[in-house]
């Protein structure tokens, strides 16, 4: 069993198989404490001499204390109407994952000016803290933390046949949910991919399954951006997203996505009754 482990040099930030091969070498030579606080390098690696500033009035983050599942860990970041007026994009980043960065979101037009919602899953490793940072369209940084007790999430066992779950991936549903009070549509996707970490054993072989996940999610509505989401190996199995964007003429959501071997998956939905 390989240790999990918080890398601090910047190249753990990297999602691809360059970033995972560096994890692995990394976990062989031994795990890091448990209570050691590695926000400040964390802090240095992803953002070098800008501050991270803790404000729960510009963004709030929701999440369990204790979670059922490590590898299922649900998120919920709200992000005020005025907030979301100037923000730039939206990071999710657990301290002690293998790859700390989860996903960043960039916001375009179709994404509204009301309050910005954005509801996922992700794996959580070790105990850590997990941080909602949102940047604001002046450059300045504000986050909000929550501490959650889960572990083993990145190196879970696949359970299920690698060749069908491969065989089933880029499936989609895309649903259009009930509009929020403010008037801001809702819309979820859910995309069929194993997310392998590259950190989980192939119960039938005994050998660790090669890395392979979603690094890129495009969510359009009617040919405008809603958000552009580049995650990681956090994001839990068969991506589930839940958001918050702006109505208008054209309500089919489009949605594209590519993951770490080249493969292109679309699909779209038109709203309920058309």
């Amino acid at each position: 069993m390989v240790p999990t482990v918080r890398i601090t040099v910047p190249s753990a930030l990297l999602r691809g198989a360059a970033g995972l091969a560096l994890a692995m070498l990394v976990a062989a030579g031994g795990a890091r404490a448990a209570d050691e606080d590695v926000w400040p390098a964390l802090e240095k690696d992803l953002f070098g001499g800008r501050t991270v500033v803790e404000d729960t009035n510009a963004v709030v983050l929701e999440a369990p204390y204790r979670a059922e599942d490590a590898a299922l860990v649900p998120l919920t970041i709200r992000i005020p109407a005025a907030s979301a007026k100037t923000m730039k994009k939206l990071m999710l980043v657990i301290d002690k994952n293998p790859a700390p960065l989860v996903a960043d979101f960039t916001f375009g037009p179709a994404a509204g000016d009301g309050e910005r919602v954005i509801e996922t899953r992700v794996r959580v490793d070790m105990y850590s803290n997990i941080r909602a940072i949102v940047e604001t369209g002046d450059g300045k940084l504000v986050m909000a933390t929550k501490f959650v007790k889960a572990a083993g999430g990145c190196s879970a066992p696949a359970l299920k046949d690698t060749d069908a779950v491969l065989a089933e991936a880029g499936k989609m549903q895309i649903k259009h949910l009930a509009a929020t009070a403010d008037g801001q549509r809702v819309g979820q996707i859910k995309i069929r991919h194993p997310q392998y970490s590259g950190l989980q054993l192939n119960q039938a072989t005994g050998y660790y399954i090669p890395a392979k996940f979603l690094r890129v999610i495009d969510v359009a509505r009617g040919g405008e951006r809603v958000f552009r989401m580049e995650g990681g190996i956090s994001l839990s199995e068969d991506p589930n997203i839940r958001f918050t964007y702006a109505g208008g003429g054209d309500e089919a959501i489009e949605v594209t996505a590519e993951d770490t071997d080249g493969k292109v998956f679309k699909g779209q939905a038109g709203p309920k009754g058309s």
